[in-house]
């Protein structure tokens, strides 16, 4: 009978989102910011996969690239859309259980995917730079495509059992959850049970997927910046550099909110929580919003193929 009652407390359970605390007479208002950046974020990346798609001259290792950042990003913004929008638009902050875990399971997915990807466009750089004439013979697209494709099975083997080790628990704790969406790292605290194995596994694979990728995208660009200072020329000097501004900027806008994010979710209190909501949102909205206008402003194939396109 306990059993039965039990089971019935975790099927009916719901997880309570939250948007900005405080601030839920002017949702409609803070709703407007947010749809814009979702707006500008789907069409802006899927403006940068046309392209490249349609324009034989951009089938290059740095523009396949940029097409996977593109489709990343897109999977990101669809995966955070209905319950953000859900909460500032028509104030729905419930969550099922079973919804919630969905939810952070293609989150962390496309996460991981990210970081993923932007290792790949390190080593791109690194192999342009450090050894120029065998770039076209490493970086072949059937070797790009199977690069991506061992990427995106890691992070979807990684981050799948997470469902399943969550499903397990009791939640009888307060069920609000910090954020506007479910994050693995914080819906296990609302379990009344032993959270031992899920603290462990998600550190553990945080480590073997973001760590080893941040790790080795900084060992690339130690070799890059070690090669770019043995060019005699200032001026060549320079133009290598500039390609790689725009994967910097890149790798910056998607570690430095995660990093934070992931540090504030284990050991920040209840005076971080504000800080804690800001970089959530930060963390999931901001990449997919900056990086196709970073690309489009710095990349001038990308530009010159954009401005053709609609305003020809």
């Amino acid at each position: 009978m306990m059993s039965a009652v039990n089971d019935t407390k975790i099927k009916s359970a719901v997880f309570l989102l939250t948007g900005i605390p405080g601030q839920e007479d002017v949702y409609l208002w803070i709703s407007i910011p947010f749809c814009l950046m979702y707006v500008i974020s789907i069409v802006g990346n899927s403006i940068i996969l046309f392209i490249i798609k349609t324009n034989p001259s951009l089938h290059e290792p740095m523009y396949i690239f940029l097409s996977m950042l593109a489709i990343t990003d897109l999977g990101l913004s669809i995966s955070t859309i209905p319950t953000t929008l859900g909460i500032f638009l028509f104030n729905s902050r419930e969550i099922s259980l079973d919804a919630c875990f969905a939810q952070l399971f293609f989150i962390h997915s496309f996460s991981y995917i990210e970081s993923s990807v932007l290792l790949l466009m390190a080593f791109d750089r690194f192999i342009a730079i450090c050894n120029p004439l065998r770039y076209p013979s490493i970086l072949t697209p059937p070797r790009i495509y199977r690069m991506g494709l061992f990427f995106v099975l890691r992070s979807v083997t990684l981050i799948f059992p997470l469902p399943f080790l969550l499903k397990r628990f009791r939640y009888c704790r307060a069920n609000v959850l910090s954020h506007s969406y479910c994050l693995h790292q914080e819906v296990m605290k609302m379990a009344c049970s032993d959270i031992t194995i899920n603290s462990i596994y998600g550190f553990t694979i945080k480590l073997l997927s973001v760590g080893l990728d941040s790790l080795f995208i900084f060992f690339s660009y130690v070799m890059i910046l070690k090669t770019v200072l043995s060019v005699t020329s200032p001026t060549e000097c320079l133009r290598a550099l500039n390609t790689c501004v725009s994967h910097l900027w890149a790798v910056l806008l998607f570690y430095i909110p995660d990093i934070g994010l992931s540090v504030i979710h284990r050991f920040g209190n209840s005076s971080s929580h504000l800080l804690q909501i800001i970089l959530g949102y930060v963390y999931l909205l901001v990449p997919p919003l900056m990086n196709p206008i970073v690309y489009s402003v710095k990349s001038k194939h990308l530009r010159a193929r954009i401005i053709k396109v609609f305003f020809k």
